[in-house]
Parts: structure tokens; C-alpha cells; sequence
């Protein structure tokens, strides 16, 4: 049977003072980026053309019809930016039993106690689920909003099934924009993440407190390598 999998080939242990761990390699930090970026424009230019009340966010892109050109592309590079990211990760996102005891135990992890959970892979149980959210999403977004293009694709979708795509498209678009608050909050709540996705790199004792099994098994390949 096959050892299930914590960490990537690219995560490893520098020996610095602090002690730092590499947890994610340049390009995908990059593609995190423009996966981010995008879903920001999107946002904000869906969100224009959702109310005429927030209409006045078009001024942000030169105007409205320049956003309105926009924002089909740009789901266009969000699903490919994101499909990127699904590859390298979607491995280390499959549940796991200590997933289970996480979620049970949500509350010692609001209250910073931890230490009284399983040791974790390279994600927990909240950030697997902003991860599969998202990509079911995305989905569901970029076939709708293809459905919904009618400069292309007006000929081949009947204006009812457009009707409902529309429909479907503006309730994922806002589940989306949810999904990613919860994200970028969680990503500030929890001291020194975010250095993760500027920097690439973790403290020791961050990798340690949060993410132990990784630390372990990134350790361990290391020191088989060494021994080599």
C-alpha cells in the first residue's frame, strides 16, 4: 500500500537562525498570484454588473465597456492560472482522518490551542475545503460564463438556458467572493502564512505548531537524501 503523501518534492529545511522552511517553490507562488489578481478583477467588474448601485466600480477599468470586454478574458486566465495551481496540489488536498478531528475541534483552533489536535499535512481540514470550493466553483463559473459570452457563443446556447446560466453564474460569484474573504482572513489571522506565499518560506517553529506531519516528513526526506 502506498504511504500517503504530506509534502512536495520542492519543500525543505534550511539551516538558518531561525530554522526556515521552504514551503512553496517561486512558480507557484507566481501562479498563486495571478490566480488571486485575476479573481480580485473579476470580482470587482462582476460585481459592477451586478447592481447599477455598484456600477460606478466600471471607473476602475476605464470605463464600462472595457470592463465588460475584460472580465470574460480574465475568467478565461483565472481558470488556467487555478487549473495550474489544482495540479501541483490537488494530491496533498485529499482528506485525511485527522481532517475529521480538526473540524470537531474547530474551537481550539480559533482559541489558539492546537497543540491539543493531530498532528497535519501540508494543509488542514479549512484550507482543503477553500481549495475544493474553489475549484468546483471556477468550474461552474467559467462554463457558465462561456454559456453566457455572446460574442462567441450566442449561436450555440438557446436564451433560456443563457437565462439560467446567468442565474447560476452571479450565485457562484458571490459564493466565490465569500470563499476568498474567508481565505485572505485566515491568511492574516494565522501569524506568518502570508510570508509563506511572498517569501516561500516558514519558520521552523510555525512549520512545527501548524503543520507538523509535514515538517516531519519533509525532515525525514532529507535526512534519507543526506544519507545517500
Amino acid at each position: 500500500m502506498r504511504r500517503p503523501l504530506y509534502s512536495e518534492r520542492g519543500d525543505h529545511i534550511e539551516s538558518a537562525d531561525p530554522v526556515r522552511v521552504s514551503r512553496y517553490r517561486g512558480l507557484t507562488r507566481l501562479n498563486h498570484w495571478v490566480t488571486a489578481i485575476s479573481l480580485i478583477v473579476l470580482a470587482l467588474s462582476g460585481l459592477a454588473f451586478f447592481s447599477p448601485y455598484l456600477y460606478f466600480l466600471t471607473w476602475l477599468f476605464g470605463g464600462g465597456q472595457i470592463a465588460r470586454w475584460l472580465h470574460p478574458f480574465v475568467g478565461v486566465l483565472l481558470f488556467f492560472s487555478f487549473l495550474l495551481l489544482f495540479v501541483q496540489m490537488w494530491r496533498l488536498n485529499l482528506p485525511k482522518p485527522e481532517d475529521t478531528t480538526w473540524v470537531a475541534n474547530i474551537g481550539d483552533v480559533v482559541t489558539g490551542h492546537e497543540e491539543r489536535l493531530p498532528e497535519l499535512g501540508k494543509y488542514n481540514a479549512g484550507q482543503k475545503f477553500i481549495f475544493w470550493a474553489m475549484t468546483i466553483l471556477i468550474v461552474v463559473l467559467i462554463v457558465s460564463g462561456i454559456m453566457m459570452w455572446e460574442q462567441y457563443f450566442a449561436e450555440f446556447v438557446p436564451i433560456p438556458v443563457r437565462r439560467v446560466a446567468t442565474l447560476i453564474h452571479s450565485l457562484s460569484a458571490v459564493a466565490i467572493i465569500l470563499v476568498f474573504i474567508l481565505h485572505v482572513f485566515a491568511a492574516f489571522w494565522v501569524r506568518g502564512t502570508l510570508r509563506a506565499m511572498t517569501q516561500g518560506d516558514v519558520t521552523g517553529g510555525w512549520a512545527w505548531r501548524h503543520h507538523r506531519k509535514w515538517l516531519r516528513e519533509v525532515a525525514g526526506r532529507e535526512g534519507r537524501d543526506a544519507a545517500e
